[in-house]
């Protein structure tokens, strides 16, 4: 009798180390959705209150932005990425997006990226051209405003 006890005792230890350990991984932020794809709306000026969202897909971007909106980071705070001519259906204010891939965060720019959300779309037959060479947009007064959830 001691012998299947001590049996059982065993198994209920490795079930236990097996529940927690599954418990563990499915917590774990390396395989969390939200730092596989997250959305964040910034300004690309402080004079016009027009939000504009991108989608992140790479988990270091995610934090990076995410430690920028706590002020962890501060140095490069300010958003450029390579422009997609089409609306994505989480930013669908927009007659274009942001390629997630292209997206990084700067300190300083060169002048030729600089533009504000309202006129890039005014001009989005531009883009690429002299406005705005290789469809890369880097708004100097962009700023991140906060983190949200995908509402397409």
């Amino acid at each position: 009798m001691k012998g299947i006890l001590g049996i059982t005792r065993r198994l209920m230890l490795v079930l236990l180390v097996l529940v927690a350990g599954s418990m563990m991984l499915l917590s774990s932020p390396a395989i969390a959705a939200t730092d596989t794809e997250a959305y964040f709306v910034f300004q690309s000026s402080p004079y016009e209150n027009e939000d504009f969202t991108i989608k992140l897909t790479d988990p270091n971007k995610i934090q990076e932005a995410r430690d920028i909106l706590s002020g962890k980071q501060n140095d490069k705070t300010h958003v450029m990425g390579r422009i997609i001519k089409s609306p994505a259906p989480y930013n669908s204010k927009w007659d274009y997006q942001l390629d997630p891939s292209s997206i990084g965060f700067f300190a300083f720019a060169i002048e030729v990226c600089d533009a504000t959300a309202s006129y890039v779309n005014d001009h989005l037959d531009e883009v690429g051209g002299a406005f705005l060479p290789g469809n890369y947009w880097c708004p100097w007064s962009s700023k991140l405003v906060k983190e949200v959830s995908n509402e397409a």
